[in-house]
């Protein structure tokens, strides 16, 4: 029987994500329970991962994996930063807000980020992964996959913004997707195949 790894998230397209990156490791995956309450009160993605993944795994006594992630922009100081989910009340109210912010400005110097945290049963942080994205915000919209900010951001490499890019490309490409692979190994010696 497989060991359960839990993600520190009451997302459910996020469980999604794991799953599909997740799916080489020896681990069955499972959203924390809708009984638990994090809050992300860290001021780095770092704690915020951590402060997840510990007591989601120390109320469980499970691993679990967490991550923060978010988007970062030069000419506005990092910001939207750890608020990046919280830069407005939904997707569209956020996006509308950062091309507000930036509206005049040329240096449109971007970056994803995120932080990704395994903890022990015990609630000890046993990995910690960073990983960031390179890019550029565009003045208007582009593209229709994705969610949060990728229709604005463009992946300096390719040209696409998230939103135009094909999962796969996303998968490796992404901030997440990169800081999962680097991931992977490490999890393999705590979900070993026997």
């Amino acid at each position: 029987m497989k060991k359960l790894l839990y993600l520190a998230s009451k997302n459910l397209g996020k469980i999604g994500e794991y799953q599909k990156l997740l799916s080489d490791v020896n681990c069955q995956l499972a959203l924390q329970p809708d009984s638990i309450d994090v809050l992300e009160s860290g001021e780095t993605f770092k704690e915020n991962a951590a402060k997840k993944a510990c007591e989601v795994s120390k109320k469980l006594n499970n691993y679990a994996i967490a991550d923060d992630s978010g988007l970062c922009i030069e000419a506005l100081n990092g910001s939207p930063g750890i608020y990046s989910s919280r830069y407005g009340d939904n997707d569209k109210s956020r996006i509308n807000r950062v091309l507000r912010e930036l509206q005049g400005i040329n240096n449109r110097n971007a970056y994803f980020i995120a932080n990704v945290c395994v903890s022990s049963p015990e609630g000890e942080i046993i990995l910690d992964i960073e990983a960031k994205c390179f890019g550029k915000i565009l003045s208007s919209i582009r593209g229709t996959n994705g969610f949060g900010y990728d229709p604005i951001f463009e992946e300096i490499s390719t040209k696409l913004t998230f939103a135009e890019m094909s999962n796969e490309i996303k998968d490796k490409l992404s901030h997440r997707g990169k800081a999962i692979a680097k991931l992977i190994p490490e999890l393999k010696k705590i979900f070993p195949d026997y």
